[in-house]
């Protein structure tokens, strides 16, 4: 039973966490809202499933890698008042691993959705 007990604590402490980068991180809103976009689209075009499970896997990982980066922005900030010459650098490299992040799933979404937009086009045109 106290087994079950912290399995149930752990998610209520992961929801309190996504509580509160849903309501006080715009970057993670931003994300969230295209990664909603994108599955959508995925109904609309009726992408095949290998298609889906890479656009599901890209925008988890877009998701959990700002999740990392607003921890350790939020370490930093907490050591900020011994100000390491490397505190700004943490943060910026951090961004970096976001965007490496957006731009490898941008990459991967335009790939799969190319021939599904261009042939809509085409259709129309």
């Amino acid at each position: 039973m106290d087994n079950l007990k912290k399995f149930v604590k752990s998610f209520r402490c992961a929801f309190r966490g996504l509580k509160y980068v849903l309501k006080n991180e715009q970057n993670f809103q931003m994300e969230l809202l295209i990664g909603i976009f994108i599955v959508i689209l995925m109904f609309v075009f009726d992408i095949r499933d290998w298609q889906k499970v890479a656009l599901f896997l890209v925008i988890f990982s877009v998701l959990a890698v700002e999740l990392i980066n607003t921890i350790l922005e939020r370490v930093v900030d907490i050591l900020k008042p011994r100000v390491h010459p490397y505190a700004q650098l943490i943060k910026d490299i951090m961004a970096a691993a976001v965007l490496i992040a957006s731009l490898g799933a941008i990459v991967i979404g335009a790939i799969i959705f190319y021939p599904y937009i261009r042939d809509l086009f085409l259709q129309r045109f």
